[in-house]
């Protein structure tokens, strides 16, 4: 499973930084972002679906991969 963050959808909410702070973070402008090694994996933290189902704006995805 991959995670992404949209940056054209992200308002630099942060919640998803604020739920999920071990696989989110934001940059200097205040956007989303996710942390490095933490952008795949066969097991999706659960805070992380949390993060995609807080998100204001859907800018969390989690994704398939096949």
């Amino acid at each position: 499973m991959r995670i992404e963050v949209d940056l054209d959808r992200c308002v630099g909410a942060g919640m998803c930084a604020l739920t999920a702070p071990a696989v989110f973070t934001q940059d200097d402008d205040g956007f989303s972002v996710v942390l490095a090694g933490q952008d795949t994996a066969a097991d999706v933290p659960p805070m992380a679906r949390e993060a995609a189902r807080a998100c204001p704006v859907s800018a969390v995805s989690l994704l398939h991969e096949d």
